[in-house]
């Protein structure tokens, strides 16, 4: 694996108001942006390059990167006026892309499930593109052959009957001849591409792979969903660098947490965020350069970057 796209051009609106703020990609995940954990991911497993798409607040992503590299590796970033959705979003970058297979990765999942079988399989097996599935999770859309991979329908769109038994990560490998089926500077969704391309007997394949831990961080759910495994007894992730995991804790040492203060269940305090004297705090994230008043008492809450929370809160984002 050479290149990488990682899809960071979505507007986010499930998390609002988080994503007024930032990206959804670049939202603070163990103290790092979430795209950090796709590119040490896919790094992990042979990538060495990366093209991220852009629109929502592309200029987060300068702020964040701005020498357009990635622990050494170099990031291509392609600006969309206009959201072009997957597929379209593959098609616009088909100038930068080489003569060989690539991975798509959704910039919104966090996972360490393992990508070797997937490379392996998709190399192997001539597939136009090969998809990462799992047996559990929401949205088991995916129908397919056990034993060939092959997918066989999505959702019962085709009209087989099958309504679909595994659930798509987001994950696919993509060999470059899938590129003659897109439309440059169309607004499309690669589902009705697959679709297309399994109704005419092209090989659009698939691996499952039910290791690792895998979230949709799409919605704030999800979003302290991660933190509260990833910082409980006995957390795995990320499953390819336990040095990381090692490293991590809840409270960043760049904060400021009044000894006073009462923290409860699993909070992630980032740098310089700030937690005032007699403030309670339960199963909260507080971005970096976030604040927490005296005496607050905040349950289930998300304070943004530069934003002071006070009062007594439940379930709000700040």
């Amino acid at each position: 694996m050479i290149q990488a796209f990682v899809l960071g051009a979505g507007l986010g609106t499930r998390l609002k108001p988080l994503t007024n703020q930032l990206p959804k990609p670049l939202i603070p995940v163990c103290h790092q942006p979430l795209i950090t954990h796709a590119f040490d991911h896919l790094r992990r497993a042979g990538a060495r390059e990366f093209i991220v798409n852009t629109h929502h607040l592309a200029g987060a992503y300068t702020e964040a990167f701005p020498d357009a590299h990635y622990e050494g590796l170099p990031i291509t970033f392609r600006h969309e006026p206009i959201l072009l959705e997957t597929a379209g979003g593959i098609a616009n970058i088909a100038d930068l892309i080489r003569e060989e297979s690539f991975v798509v990765y959704n910039g919104d999942i966090l996972t360490d499930l393992p990508l070797a079988p997937l490379w392996e399989h998709h190399l192997s097996s001539g597939n136009l593109v090969t998809l990462v599935l799992r047996t559990e999770g929401p949205g088991q859309h995916i129908a397919r052959d056990p034993a060939t991979g092959r997918l066989t329908d999505i959702r019962n769109m085709l009209g087989t009957g099958q309504n679909g038994t595994h659930q798509f990560t987001g994950i696919y490998a993509v060999h470059p001849a899938f590129l003659k089926h897109l439309t440059a500077g169309k607004i499309e969704s690669v589902i009705p591409i697959f679709l297309s391309l399994i109704r005419s007997g092209a090989p659009i394949g698939s691996v499952v792979a039910d290791e690792g831990s895998w979230w949709d961080l799409g919605d704030r759910t999800q979003y302290l969903e991660a933190h509260r495994a990833i910082f409980s007894e006995g957390g795995t992730f990320p499953a390819y660098d336990p040095e990381a995991r090692a490293s991590w804790h809840p409270v960043h040492r760049e904060a400021q947490v009044h000894p006073s203060a009462s923290l409860r269940g699993v909070n992630l305090i980032s740098q310089q965020a700030q937690v005032g004297e007699n403030a309670v705090l339960e199963d909260c994230l507080l971005w970096p350069g976030a604040r927490v008043a005296p005496g607050a008492v905040l349950r289930r809450c998300i304070v943004r970057r530069g934003m002071e929370a006070s009062g007594n809160l439940d379930d709000t984002d700040v």
